[in-house]
Order: structure tokens, then C-alpha cells, then sequence
């Protein structure tokens, strides 16, 4: 892995590039990716082939995608034109001209987007939060599945549990710096949530709200219900496997109709329409 900061007289949090250490702490692509592919494969009986990536940032995904296979292809869409243009630079750049041909980086709304039409669309990183109110997320999942081939499917993410009801800071260290996750604020009638990232460094330097995000933490019901009043009629919630030795999570997430009262889970909802 690239070293997020290069060496210089200036503090580390000044040196650091804000978008390898959210790669570097957030995504990892690999395991993500290997979840779709084969969720999409045991669901429509043949290999997935064409990704599009919502909310892409610096289309870290869509890249590793077409990266991957031959027969690959990917859209990669996000209304943030600084990120999208981060990942063009070292992404996009990274690839091989033919590998660059099989993938379209879009600076654009999803919602302005539809076609061409995908095997599997993504929306990771809790990004489809943003939408605020039913109608809207209806209307998010109702777009979805118009930009879906017939047997296309719908894979998202979701975080929940009741941690994440609280104002918290959590501190993970990777190498030659630490993610902290900090839910600043949280409202219990409204369920607006904004949720911040920070990195501190071995020299004490910080880079504070290196992101930020103001969303509506949406509950699996909810999610679920509104998938279904878009016209999705087979909506799976997959659940984390929990290792018998450790007590943690096993990275295993299989379709279920239960789950723990953990204090703190994700899980992926796996949406299509079966005619």
C-alpha cells in the first residue's frame, strides 16, 4: 500500500492525503466485491459482469472491479467532483488503456443517471442515507431498479444497533496513523445523524472532520418496506456470521430472517424483482 503522506517538515496530518487513509481504514474492496459477485451469481444462475457504483467516491470499487476480469465492466458515478477527480488521478490513471475502456467515471447525480442498464448496482458506505425522507428513498429504489437488467440486482449496506442511537467516538489504529469514527450528534425524533471522520498521527497532529456526513440512520424495517413499495418483491437482509471462538464477527454474511441485538452491526440488504 501506498504510504498515505510523503516526508516533508510538515506535521503528518498536514503531509496526509485524506482520501488513502479513508481507503486505507474504510474499504476493502476485495472482500466486498467477492460478496456481490457471488451473491449476484447464486441469484441470477450466471456470472456478474457489469457493476455500477452510486455514490463512488474515488471509484476505488468500480476500478478493482474491472480490474479483476476481462469480460469486466463498471459505471462509477458521484456527484463530488474533487473525488471523482481524485480517483481518476490515481485509479483510474492505474489502469491499463484496454481496462480504461471497460469502465465510464460519471461526474452526475445518480438520480440523472439510468443507463446503461446494470447487472448489479452498489450503493456501499451507508452513501443512500442522505436521503432524508420515505419519499425520497422510494424514489432513490424506484430509479434503481429502472437502471437494473431484468434479473439485476439491488446490494447495499446498513449499520444499526443500539450504539448507534449514541454521541460516541471510536478509535481504531491502523499503521502510521488512527481512524476515529465520531458520531458528533444524533436526533431521536428525526433520526438525523451526523457522523465524522478524523485521523490522528504518531506526531499529534489531527486532521479533524476529514469527513462528514449528514444522514438519516434508517432503520432494516424501514429500508426493507420502501424496496418493496418500489417494485423490488425479493429483498434479503444478510447477516454477519459470529466466530465461535472470538465471539466476533466471522466476515460471513448469509440471508436471514433474524439477527442479534448486537450493540453495533452491519449488514448488507440484497434487493431484485422476480417476475
Amino acid at each position: 500500500m501506498k504510504q498515505p503522506y510523503p516526508q516533508s517538515n510538515q506535521t503528518m496530518a498536514e503531509r496526509a492525503d485524506r482520501h488513502r487513509l479513508y481507503e486505507a481504514s474504510v474499504q476493502d474492496t476485495e472482500p466486498e466485491l467477492e460478496f456481490v459477485s457471488q451473491t449476484f451469481e447464486s441469484l441470477a444462475g450466471r456470472p456478474l459482469r457489469f457493476l455500477r457504483e452510486d455514490f463512488c467516491g474515488t471509484a476505488n470499487t468500480a476500478c478493482d472491479w474491472v480490474r479483476s476480469h476481462p469480460d469486466n465492466r463498471a459505471i462509477a458515478i458521484d456527484l463530488d467532483e474533487e473525488v471523482l477527480d481524485w480517483g481518476r488521478r490515481h485509479h483510474f490513471q492505474a489502469l491499463s488503456p484496454e481496462q480504461q475502456s471497460r469502465i465510464e467515471m460519471v461526474h452526475n447525480d445518480v438520480l440523472a443517471v439510468s443507463e446503461p442498464k446494470a447487472d448489479v448496482i452498489v450503493a456501499m458506505n451507508f452513501s443512500y442515507y442522505l436521503f432524508k425522507t420515505r419519499d425520497a428513498l422510494r424514489h432513490y429504489f424506484e430509479h434503481c431498479l429502472a437502471g437494473l437488467t431484468d434479473d439485476g440486482v439491488l446490494i447495499m449496506d446498513s449499520f444499526g444497533g443500539f450504539e448507534a442511537h449514541r454521541e460516541l467516538e471510536e478509535s481504531t489504529e491502523y499503521d502510521g496513523f488512527t481512524y476515529i469514527w465520531d458520531q458528533h450528534a444524533f436526533d431521536p425524533i428525526t433520526h438525523d445523524t451526523i457522523c465524522q471522520i478524523h485521523f490522528e498521527f504518531p506526531d499529534g497532529s489531527k486532521m479533524h472532520k476529514a469527513f462528514e456526513y449528514h444522514w438519516r440512520l434508517w432503520t432494516l424495517p424501514e429500508i426493507q418496506e420502501l424496496l418493496k413499495e418500489a417494485g423490488f418483491n425479493d429483498v434479503g437482509v444478510y447477516w454477519e456470521g459470529t466466530d465461535e471462538e472470538t465471539g466476533e464477527g466471522d466476515g460471513v454474511y448469509t440471508r436471514q430472517e433474524h439477527g442479534e441485538a448486537d450493540a453495533g452491526w452491519i449488514a448488507y440488504l440484497v434487493a431484485r424483482r422476480v417476475n
